[in-house]
């Protein structure tokens, strides 16, 4: 095999040396080049995952359970918002892509991009994107500088459509939870003119009313967890819609209710961990100590819904970016594909190999009929 392939070296390395200069020479001057522009997004801070309502949730474990070992799981959906067809819409109408690939519509366009488009996600969570872009046939012979920059135009405004879409999911969920927010609004307002009537009829009626100080420190407290109770029932009623009834942190805040409610149970029942409860006063006292604790009540879920309301508002309609990039695309000095030397080397030796196997097949042939013939 050896002795075949060094008889026939010169042809073989003559064969080789053609077969690999015509595609070195395709390479160089006839086959279109490819660029990208890599461009880096950091992952996607706490505050952005909650959106607006991060700040009704941001203390304590519901904030560590929202927010812990997140990174990753919301950078890979921004992954998947690069992928959509909607990011590569938003870029297809930006630059006309439809003329750019030569195709008829947004739609191929679309896909085209979508093809080109190359992401990579590290285990902190940054994501690294970039968009191939080739230049026609005879690179050498037409301007390829716009090409350079066009990739790195392509993998930016890639972030743009990711920021873009990002917002618009935001400015949705404050909207919902603002238009919930609103209701209960309006609805504790009635409860809070309610009982600020019900408490200046009981004044009228009985003149002044003097309250032991440890029960007024008792109605404070009743207060204050009566308003837990009701922010807490309004982080349920935001959170349930999007998710799972086996949700860790729904049912951890449902768990928080129950303890809360039994909490405040207490006032009313008269334990061992309260020196006053409600039912131990006097009936006149206890109903005028139920009516301001019931302002009281009211007043602080209303300034509390009247704070977040604001919050959402706020949230609904900011115009401020929530992709932050930690190294922006710049212009590639080198082309990405092909890659003429390693592919030039290969050719060569695979071009080398065939034409040695073939002249070491054509010689076992000539053996094979030799051997006939002398039979």
């Amino acid at each position: 095999m050896i002795n075949i392939i060094l008889f026939n070296r010169k042809i073989i390395f003559l064969l080789s040396g053609i077969i690999t200069s015509l595609v070195f020479i395709y390479l160089l001057l006839i086959s279109p080049r490819t660029y990208n522009a890599p461009v880096t997004i950091l992952p996607p801070s706490e505050q952005s995952n909650l959106g607006g309502l991060g700040s009704l949730i941001n203390d304590g474990v519901f904030s560590n359970m929202l927010t812990g070992g997140m990174a990753q799981g919301n950078s890979q959906l921004y992954i998947e918002i690069l992928k959509s067809r909607t990011a590569a819409e938003y870029i297809v109408n930006k630059y006309n892509l439809i003329e750019f690939y030569d195709v008829d519509n947004e739609y191929k366009a679309s896909n085209e991009l979508r093809d080109d488009l190359t992401t990579e996600l590290s285990k902190e969570g940054i994501i690294t994107l970039s968009v191939d872009v080739s230049t026609g046939l005879f690179p050498l012979f037409t301007s390829s500088d716009s090409i350079h920059q066009f990739s790195a135009d392509l993998s930016n405004s890639y972030v743009e459509a990711l920021d873009k879409i990002n917002r618009e999911k935001i400015s949705y969920k404050a909207k919902r939870a603002r238009e919930y927010i609103e209701r209960q609004l309006v609805a504790t307002k009635e409860m809070l003119e309610t009982a600020e009537y019900v408490l200046m009829q009981f004044r009228k009626k009985n003149k002044t009313i003097s309250l032991p100080e440890q029960l007024q420190v008792a109605i404070e407290s009743s207060a204050n967890i009566r308003a837990e109770i009701i922010k807490t029932k309004i982080e349920i009623g935001l959170l349930e819609p999007n998710l799972q009834e086996d949700n860790q942190l729904l049912i951890s805040l449902k768990k928080k209710l129950s303890e809360l409610n039994q909490e405040y149970k207490k006032f009313e029942t008269g334990t061992e961990d309260y020196l006053i409860a409600f039912n131990d006063v006097p009936e006149l006292s206890m109903e005028f100590a139920r009516n301001i604790r019931e302002v009281k009540i009211q007043n602080e879920i209303y300034l509390l819904l009247q704070q977040q309301y604001y919050k959402e508002k706020i949230q609904e309609n900011r115009d401020l970016p929530t992709i932050e990039i930690l190294d922006k695309a710049i212009k590639p000095l080198k082309k990405t594909a092909p890659k003429t030397v390693y592919s030039t080397v290969l050719t060569f030796i695979f071009s080398f190999l065939f034409i040695s196997f073939y002249f070491i097949i054509k010689d076992k042939k000539i053996q094979i009929l030799k051997r006939e013939n002398i039979k």
